[in-house]
């Protein structure tokens, strides 16, 4: 299938691993210009030598960090100044810490706050006019399950993205009829870093193993494991893609059935 997607520009945060790396490696078997954004130079330096090997024409790396907003202009800026204009934003960032909704404390909210809630808003509108104006755009956030399906030891985060998706379905009605649309890409249990972490915290508590604790995460997935990266950016690559022109202001659960909700 053809996504329409050769040429198209992406500009990828935290495309150099875990969820972001895997819709960039997508995109770049598309044919896709691709700038990635992230802290570790070295990791995105040698993320763009594999992303040129799977076809992307060109791969941008930016440093930025997403707890500053002054970053994110830049990072826009660079993104534009690099492939001439960015026709798909994937907005990603790394989570925040493990603990339950009673363990919460206000600096920490008000500092995720800022990475997950006001840096990918803030980026997103300094592009969104570019994207609009030539009646093209795709905007992909890179989500959670406990957007939809609280994780008990992950109050922050439910909390946070639950903010982020009240965002995105607001404006994407706002936008949809200049031809750009806007998405969640929720994934459930994948085998990403972060789910390594996750299931540290929760080894240390029960007494068990990080790879007893992953192990039992899959388990409880329908589909009896969890995911890999590979089973992920395929879905974000069909998003972005003339493939996902009619699909906007929604959710799409990569899962394994983990939320069993209908809606």
């Amino acid at each position: 299938m053809d996504l329409g997607l050769k040429g198209k520009r992406a500009l990828v945060m935290g495309g150099a691993k875990g969820l972001g790396r895997s819709i960039a490696d997508a995109l770049a078997a598309e044919g896709t210009v691709l700038t990635i954004s992230g802290r570790d130079v070295p990791a995105m330096e040698k993320a763009a030598a594999d992303l040129k090997a799977l076809g992307a024409p060109a791969v941008t790396v930016v440093q930025a960090d997403v707890s500053s907003g002054e970053e994110m202009d830049k990072l826009a800026d660079a993104a534009v100044a690099a492939m001439g204009g960015v026709d798909i934003l994937v907005l990603n960032h790394g989570g925040p810490p493990v603990c339950t909704a009673s363990e919460m404390k206000e600096a920490d909210l008000v500092k995720w706050f800022q990475n997950i809630v006001v840096s990918p808003i803030r980026i997103t509108m300094r592009l969104m006019p570019a994207m609009r104006a030539q009646k093209y755009g795709r905007v992909i956030v890179v989500g959670s399950s406990g957007m939809q399906h609280p994780i008990p030891t992950l109050a922050l985060s439910n909390t946070l993205r639950a903010s982020i998706w009240a965002w995105l379905k607001t404006l994407s009605a706002e936008v949809a009829a200049d031809g750009v649309t806007m998405n969640i890409l929720a994934p459930g249990s994948i085998r990403t870093d972060r789910i390594t972490q996750t299931a540290a915290v929760r080894a240390e508590k029960a007494g068990t193993s990080v790879d007893e604790e992953i192990a039992k995460a899959g388990r409880e997935v329908p589909a009896g494991r969890v995911g890999e990266p590979s089973e992920y950016g395929p879905m974000g690559a069909f998003l972005a893609g003339a493939t996902g022109a009619y699909i906007t202001g929604t959710m799409v659960r990569v899962d394994g059935g983990r939320v069993r909700s209908m809606f």
